[in-house]
Formats: C-alpha cells, structure tokens, sequence
C-alpha cells in the first residue's frame, strides 16, 4: 500500500512535467495527458482494493521526515480512511472524464498545453489534500490547488474580468488560509505530537479527560472553520464562486462544481474530533450552513448565465452538508458530495450544449422563441403565491440580485481597513517613516526600561514594523518595486523577530531566508528587464501582458512569486513553518502578526505578477488597482 500511494501521488506530478517539458503539439499533449490519467487510475483502484482487503482501517504511513531538531520535526505522513477513500475514487472518476472532455473541447485554444498542466497540479495538490496524514500536509497541498485555482479562473488573460476574479478568489482563499495556518499553529500547541488524523480520535476519545479547555477547542474549531467556510464559499463568502466560473467550462466542472469547492466538507471531517467534543461549534457550522442554504437558494433564482445558477446550487448543497456535518451525519455526507459532485460535474459539461441546442430551436421556428422564467416563489402554492406583498417581493429580488451586499460587507470588514491603512502609510514621506519607526521603538524601549529589560520584547516593535509593511505592500499602486521590496523587507523582519524571541533559533531563520532572498531579488532582477525602457514605469500598475511579450521573464517573475509566497517548492514552506513554531515555544502572541504578515504578502505579490504578465499585449489598460 505504500509503494501504491506514492505512485498515485506521483503519476499527476509526472504528468505536469512532461507536459511541460513537451512541445505545443496537441497531440502529444493529449496522449501524455490520456496515459498518465489511466496510470493514476489504475494506481488508485489498486490501492483501494487493497486498502479494502486489509479490512478498511485507517491506515497511516509515515514516509520520511523532512525536517527535524531537538523542538521541532516535520514528518511527512500520508492517512487512508473511508473519507479519503469516498475522496479519491471521486478525483480519479471526474478527472478522468475532464482529460478526455478537454482533449476535443480545447482543440486549438491557444493555451492548450497551460490548461493540462494547470489541471494536472490541481490534482497534485488534491490527491495531496486528500491523503494527508496531518493539517502542515494538508496545508502544502491547499496552496497548490489554490494556486492552480488563481491560474485557471485567469486562463482568459486577455479579459480583465477573469484576471480580476481570478484575483478576487485567491484573495479570499489567503484570507481564510489565516485559520488554517492558526489553525495548525494552535493544535501544535495544544496536542504536541498527538495532532496527527489517525491520533485524533483516540485522543479524544475520553469525555472525562479532555485535551484541552472547552475555550482553546473553540478557538481551534473557529479557526478551521474560517479556513473550510471559505473554501467551500459558505457565508458570508458566497460571492466568489459565480464569479470563479470566468474559467473554461472544465475548469469550472472539476474545480467549483465537482471537487474544490467540497474541501471545506473535508476539512471539516477530518479535523472531525476536535469541533465535534464541544457543542458550539456544531451549533456554529449548522447556523453557516443554514445561512448559506437561504442565500444562495435565493441568489440562483436571479442569476442570467448557465454556471451562475449552477455554481449557487453547488454552494447550496455544500450547505447542507455543513449541516448534515453539524448533525453528526458523516456518512450521509459522504453520500452526499458523491451524488453532488457527479450531478454538478454533468451539468457543467452539458451546459455549452444546451445553450447551442436552445439557439438552435430558436433559429429553427417562425414565431419568436422564449424560455419561460421560473418565478421568485415558484416553491409556493399558487394561492399563497399571491398572498406575498409585492413590497416584499420586490425585496427579496433586490437582495438575491445583489446576492446579499455579501461582498460588500466581506470588503469593508475585510480589505478596506488594510487598504486604507496601507494607503496611509504610503502617503508619507520616508522622513515621516522614519521618525514614526524611532517613535515606536522608543516608546517600547521606555516600556522595557520601567519592566526590566528582556530581549524578547524587541520582538514587539518588530512584529509592529512587520505587519506596517505588508499593508504597505498591500495597498502600493504606483510601483511593482516598491511592493516587491517591502514583501522581502516585512519577511526579514519576522525573522529578525524571531532571533530576538529566541537567540538559538538563527539556524531556521536561515532556512527560512534561503528561500526569501533569492525569490526576493530575482525579482528584483525580472522586473527590472520587464519594465526596462518602460514609459509607464511610475505610473498605476497596468495589465502589460508579459506572458505573451516575455514569456520566458514572465516564468522566471511566477518562480519569485511561489517563493515569496511560501509555495511547498520553495524553502521558504518549511521556514513559515518554523517562524510559527518558535513563536509558540517563545512569544505565542507573535503568531498572529506573523500569520497576517504572510497572507498579506502573497496577496500583493499576486497582485504584481497578475498586472504585469496578464491582459492584452496590444494595449494596457489603465484601470488602477
């Protein structure tokens, strides 16, 4: 079973590369894509044959161990249940009928060879979501099907809608990743070596002898929540998910009808014995849910387009599931998303079909052909229908159109207060900088003077600068300079805070910054070839279309983009990981700015590589962020 999960790990893996390492010959493309898909599926039905004649466990490997000190280790564990299982065949099933789909359905699209391996990393980093024996596991694998999440939205790169959304997706996928960072952080501290899946049950499994305070359980269920809660697109993050649908249609089937947008759902099974000890958050998820359930039944009743109708009544279902889930009903809930994702999947497929045959019968007849609209409340008997006040009516049409203000709200708790503060800090002038950096470390200092002096403290300020600058980065318009050295700047400055939080710790800052410096000035080095000799070099950031221009740049400023972002490519993955766990031995306070730090920072690197790689090369818009 070992060699067996390996193989089916490896076999999407090997197909990325060897599409990308193939020419544009379609197929070619095809071809690889077809045998690495049956590959897989053969490795995927062996391992579940014999999963399944082991006598179904839950069944642990621990591969190898990626890093390890005297406090700290990073294994690498892969887990197989019922749920992973359910999982898997789903996976394997829908992606295999999306290869073959896209082998005809693309035919000729320029970015023929873009797509397969978008796809094929998806499912890298599903399978990896899937079979991981831990939340650090199930985290590198959630940032590469997020980032293959933000590529194919933007697979139209010459519209700015999809670039757009694309960016508003992965925006609310690094805003909730705080949970799941927290999240991780948390149980780290709270269980120590027991917060393994396969440990989990068994370490709850005494009523009497909980693991941890009923208040520390709530914190940690919360935070996992507002990690699946936005993955899934569950209030109040419903509104993204219409608008992710930007991608080609098989894009849309595999990721937000069929498989991404179930995540949450398996999130929340697997961390399934830490929200489920205590009452609450069972009452929390099942309030999401129903909320979801009301808002988005009633936002697909007014959506114009095929997919948008589609995508709320994905979201709909993943509703219930949260309630199902909050019930105690995980085996209904598995029951539940295959029967989804298979019924959402085909009415992706189907849709281009259906639009093609309804213009068709529209073409064909004399008399003028309309499609009857259903009505607001056709669930209704007819004589209660008539019953409701036009008022109300009106109401709720107007709410289901602006499906709920929820992104209003979402940008005003959310984005807004970081931008506007960012925006500030941007508006002074680098004396003003400096004289308000001496005044907060002088104020610390007058602090630690009347305490006692302890170098730990330093950390404070620090954590302060820290986050200053990414906001700064968050919200700079003008120059992709100025945003790339203030994600580098803010990074350094966690690790410095980390040595003054703990001296010995020196060694995993310098993990940690081999692989921020040189993601730091490679870019550096990219942006200034891509806007050398650039006439818009100072002004708002435009779409400039670099991928087309300068595609061998335009790689090389993505490559700086993972690394500043903590991609699992690049050292900079295990780093974070080590910031965080210094900060719970040390400074537990320190893991909140050292999360928002993060999140922030790959946002605005997003943000750059988007506008200058993406868009039209013929013109640039001049739509500033």
């Amino acid at each position: 079973m070992n060699d067996l999960i390996l193989t089916s790990l490896a076999l999407p893996l090997l197909g990325f590369i060897l599409i990308f390492l193939c020419d544009r010959n379609e197929k070619r493309i095809a071809r690889i894509s077809f045998w690495c898909t049956h590959a897989m599926g053969l490795s995927l039905v062996a391992l579940l044959l014999a999963w399944a004649g082991a006598g179904f466990p839950n069944y642990e490997y621990p591969w190898l161990t990626l890093y390890e000190t005297s406090t700290y280790r990073f294994p690498i564990v892969f887990y197989l249940d019922k749920v992973g299982a359910v999982y898997l065949f789903s996976v394997w099933a829908i992606f295999s009928i999306i290869v073959k789909y896209c082998r005809v359905y693309l035919h000729r699209e320029e970015g023929y060879q873009r797509f397969f391996m978008t796809i094929f990393s998806f499912v890298f980093g599903l399978n990896i979501v899937i079979l991981s024996g831990s939340l650090d596991i199930l985290f590198a694998g959630w940032e590469i099907v997020g980032i293959s999440s933000f590529l194919l939205i933007a697979f139209y790169r010459h519209r700015v809608q999809p670039i757009r959304n694309a960016l508003r997706a992965y925006t609310i996928y690094r805003f909730c990743d705080i949970g799941l960072l927290l999240g991780a952080w948390l149980s780290h501290l709270l269980f120590h070596e027991n917060q393994r899946f396969s440990q989990l049950a068994e370490l709850f499994s005494n009523p009497a002898v909980p693991p941890a305070s009923n208040t520390a359980l709530l914190l940690v269920s919360t935070l996992i929540l507002i990690a699946a809660v936005g993955k899934s697109a569950q209030f109040p993050f419903c509104f993204w998910l219409p608008r992710a649908m930007e991608g080609p249609t098989p894009s849309s089937a595999i990721f937000y009808g069929a498989l991404s947008v179930h995540l949450g759902v398996f999130l929340l099974l697997r961390t399934l014995p830490i929200w489920s000890y205590y009452y609450v958050p069972r009452l929390i998820i099942f309030t999401i849910g129903l909320l979801t359930v009301l808002v988005a039944s009633v936002s697909e009743k007014t959506q114009s387009n095929i997919k948008g109708q589609i995508a709320y009544a994905s979201i709909t279902q993943v509703g219930f599931m949260f309630m199902e889930l909050a019930l105690g009903l995980e085996s209904l809930v598995l029951v539940h998303f295959f029967g989804n994702a298979f019924l959402r999947c085909y009415q992706l497929l189907v849709s281009p079909s259906i639009v093609v045959h309804l213009l068709r019968v529209e073409s064909s007849t004399d008399a003028d052909f309309t499609i009857n609209k259903s009505s607001f409340f056709q669930f209704l008997p007819e004589s209660l229908r008539h019953t409701i006040p036009e008022v109300l009516q009106n109401s709720l049409y107007v709410f289901s159109l602006q499906e709920g203000h929820l992104e209003m709200l979402v940008r005003a708790l959310l984005w807004s207060p970081l931008k506007r503060l960012g925006s500030n800090i941007n508006g002074m002038s680098m004396t003003n900088k400096l004289l308000y950096s001496v005044a907060v470390f002088s104020v610390f200092e007058a602090l630690l003077f009347n305490l006692g002096f302890n170098q730990r403290y330093v950390a404070l300020p620090l954590s302060v600068l820290m986050v200053l600058t990414s906001l700064s980065a968050f919200s700079e318009k003008h120059s992709p300079y100025k945003v790339w050295n203030a994600i580098g700047a803010s990074s350094l400055l966690a690790g410095v805070a980390i040595c003054f939080l703990n001296p010995s710790a020196w060694k995993d800052v310098l993990l940690f910054a081999s692989g921020i410096i040189p993601a730091w000035i490679l870019g550096i080095i990219v942006l200034s070839k891509l806007l050398k000799n650039e006439v818009f070099a100072n002004s708002p950031f435009t779409y400039r279309a670099f991928s087309e221009t300068q595609p061998q740049l335009s790689m090389l400023l993505f490559l700086s983009f993972l690394g500043l972002v903590g991609f699992p490519i690049s050292p900079t993955f295990l780093g974070e990981d080590l910031l965080l766990s210094h900060a719970s031995n040390f400074g537990p306070w320190f893991a909140l700015p050292l999360t928002i730090t993060f999140v922030i920072n790959g946002i605005a690197a997003a943000r750059v590589f988007q506008r200058l790689c993406m868009g039209r090369p013929t013109e640039l818009n001049n739509n500033s962020l």
